[in-house]
């Protein structure tokens, strides 16, 4: 399963083959392990094993249910019928809804139920757990995201609480933002109105599958791991809705905008949504610390950013761990303008402490972690030529429209992020170049596991995913990421592109092959395969998968599967094919495809580069680009 960093709030469940026996051993070998990323973190380390417990069961349970239940952020592929049978399966008709038996106390008085073995499972819902453990003086439990009067109460004994005691028209002038950092308080699956908002979202009963909850397969592993999509699905409706909405309403009725950090890998989600709600979308970077760099955070906030057409992407950046005050700006700007480059438009340095006593030398920092940027630094006088070209550079980059002509599909799994170059690579194979699909093929297959020492002495793995191993990867093409909900609800066609609202513009769409944060393109729901035929018909370039669907995402429409869903399948997948247009893309640009690089970098032998990072953005009347040669030499 794939996992974010914050994987400690539940045990791991592995579906095994049906084996009797007296003993059984486990064994380990690291050979063939995958190197670590984002939704990988655990294995951004020196590869240790450390088991509290193994638990062999009896009954069979249903892989990672924590994680498809949305207990906590983890991605598998769903399981088949070879993979979970039927005859592994508690037929519906099996389960007895108890509920009514129990008297005020909670007890069941008297109780007779068939010849049998039976399971009782007693079930109730608590606080994950989590605190807000930045709160300083005002620790205490986190709050149900998924109740509106919950986060309204939590904003008005916080944020709100600023215009009780001071004068409204005084921080109407000043008070003109609201921030939600990055999501650090794991998952949530539950609140008390969640049947009553399943029903209304998913038109069916949850009640009947509650022991999907505790990993007990029902009906068939088709019918479990659909409703399991279900449940994911509401959360993640919640999650926007009742607690980002919510949040949006309230600053907004105080005049304020609301500014949101990314959500995943923590809480399970669609990482691309609640942009659609902030107003000022945000990711981070991080400073010579690989094991804590987030370049799927700044993707997230990016693409976020463009599908939803905000004009301004923000990023907390040089974020650091273990600073040890050795940092200038000459070590950071290549950093900062490859972040430019990669959509950032609004830096907010992390982090500028405010402390008391400005004649004691360093000063106040955020213990340890973070880039020293106050008065106290001996480069401060000097740093205003730095921030003043930051300045300058912000204030080009917002000024314009970011031009990208490819689109990619983040699928339809849940949870979901952007689609990072890596997991690209086996799909478009010819934009990366045979050197660069030669070299990820090694990265990836990681032989020893190498590690090595950072900077500031911490060991990680050496072939972890860093944003500096794609500078240029697509070789004179740009990508955003286009999330379920921004491809039905607003993208369109016109000339021969996929338009969005807020002026995002692609001529060719990409819907990957399977890969690790997207691992079941098999199945589809009607309303994306129509868009893709809408899109297809209307002149747009949409490069497909081998794979064609089979089955619809969700038990509803599964349950309804008509012959509609597979003539139109046959219908998208024969003109991709008579268009040439099935994956892998194999050709080193998409000219075939009417669509010329927007610019590429040669060296003196006419050597195609990949280490100059850029950007395109339209004035209407004009173009910016955005350069910087990240390549360690004058070019």
């Amino acid at each position: 399963a794939r996992r974010g960093w914050q994987d400690t709030d539940a045990p791991n469940t592995y579906t095994l083959p049906e084996t009797t026996a007296k003993y059984f051993r486990f064994y380990w070998t690291p050979e063939g392990s995958e190197p670590g990323a984002e939704d990988l973190d655990a294995a951004k380390w020196k590869a240790t094993l450390a088991i509290k417990q193994i638990v062999l069961n009896r009954l069979p349970l249903i892989e990672n249910f924590e994680g498809k239940s949305g207990l906590v952020w983890r991605l598998s592929p769903r399981l088949d019928e070879k993979a979970l049978p039927s005859t592994a399966c508690v037929a519906l008709k099996d389960v007895i809804n108890l509920t009514d038996r129990m008297n005020a106390y909670g007890h069941i008085p008297s109780l007779e139920l068939p010849k049998g073995d039976w399971l009782i499972l007693r079930m109730g819902h608590t606080s994950t757990g989590h605190r807000n453990e930045t709160a300083g003086g005002g620790k205490g439990l986190e709050c149900d995201k998924f109740n509106p009067e919950a986060v309204r109460w939590q904003y008005e004994n916080w944020f709100g609480a600023t215009y009780k005691h001071i004068d409204n028209a005084l921080l109407s002038r000043v008070l003109k933002r609201m921030h939600v950092d990055s999501w650090e308080c794991g998952s949530q699956n539950w609140t008390a109105t969640f049947f009553d908002e399943f029903k209304a979202r998913r038109g069916y009963d949850l009640l009947p599958y509650m022991p999907l909850y505790a990993g007990i397969p029902l009906e068939s592993a088709a019918v479990s791991e659909a409703v399991l999509y279900d449940i994911r699905q509401t959360i993640s409706d919640l999650t926007n809705e009742a607690f980002f909405g919510t949040l949006h309403q309230l600053a907004a009725e105080k005049g304020c905008l609301l500014s949101t950090e990314c959500v995943a890998p923590t809480m399970m989600s669609d990482g691309l949504r609640h942009y659609a709600i902030s107003d000022l979308p945000m990711g981070e970077f991080w400073l010579d610390s690989p094991t804590h760099d987030k370049p799927n955070d700044m993707f997230d906030a990016v693409s976020g950013a463009h599908i939803y057409g905000k004009n301004i992407v923000q990023a907390e950046g040089f974020t650091q761990l273990r600073a040890l005050w050795k940092e200038h700006p000459g070590m950071l700007k290549t950093l900062g303008d490859y972040n430019l480059a990669f959509g950032m438009n609004k830096l907010f340095f992390h982090v500028f402490c405010l402390h008391p006593f400005p004649d004691k030398y360093p000063g106040m920092t955020l213990d340890g972690i973070g880039l020293y940027m106050h008065g106290s630094q001996t480069w401060w006088p000097y740093a205003k030529e730095w921030v003043d070209y930051f300045e300058r550079c912000q204030t080009m980059l917002q000024a314009g429209q970011s031009m990208r002509d490819i689109a990619v599909f983040t699928g339809e799994n849940l949870p979901s992020r952007s689609v990072l170059p890596h997991q690209l690579i086996k799909s478009l194979p010819g934009l990366f170049g045979q050197e660069r699909v030669a070299s990820e093929a090694k990265r990836q297959a990681n032989e020893g596991q190498p590690t090595h020492k950072t900077s500031v002495g911490v060991v990680a793995a050496k072939n972890m995913v860093t944003a500096d191993l794609w500078v240029d990867p697509l070789r004179g093409y740009q990508y955003d990421c286009i999330n379920r909900d921004a491809l039905i609800r607003l993208a369109k066609a016109e000339n021969g592109r996929m338009i969005l609202p807020g002026g995002a513009s692609y001529r060719v769409f990409v819907l990957p092959e399977a890969h690790p944060m997207s691992p079941d393109v098999q199945y589809m729901s009607l309303e994306v395969l129509e868009k893709i035929a809408e899109l297809q018909q209307a002149g747009v370039v949409v490069l497909l998968p081998k794979q064609r669907p089979v089955a619809q995402t969700s038990h509803r429409e599964w349950a309804t599967y008509d012959l509609r869903y597979q003539s139109l399948v046959n219908q998208v997948w024969a003109k991709a094919e008579a268009d040439k247009c099935i994956l892998p893309w194999l050709d080193e640009s998409l000219q075939a495809q009417g669509l010329k690089p927007a610019i590429r970098f040669y060296d003196e032998n006419k050597e195609l580069q990949d280490e100059i990072a850029w950007s395109q953005l339209d004035l209407k009347d004009a173009q910016v680009w955005f350069v910087s040669n990240h390549s360690g030499q004058v070019k």
